[in-house]
């Protein structure tokens, strides 16, 4: 059942599909996204009850792949300057 599956199982995706799998079932919120090229886009999301993180890059042509994945994550607030 795909409800059950472990994020560590999953490393290529469609886009749609991986998207609802990180926000159904861990509980994942996107904070925060680049492009690296025109074609590819990287993506952080977290986990915000365990602060799991998950490094995802999306591609132009609908699929997206978990590149780095890991725990503790930590949101940073830049200094007044």
């Amino acid at each position: 059942m795909a409800g059950q599956a472990r994020i560590s199982d999953v490393s290529c995706d469609d886009t749609a599909r991986l998207t609802r799998t990180l926000q159904q079932v861990i509980g994942a919120e996107r904070h925060g996204m680049g492009l690296r090229d025109p074609d590819t886009l990287l993506e952080v999301w977290v986990t915000r009850q365990t602060g799991d993180w998950v490094l995802v890059q999306s591609y132009a042509n609908g699929t997206s792949c978990i590149v780095a994945m890991g725990a503790d994550w930590q949101n940073e607030t830049p200094d007044p300057a």
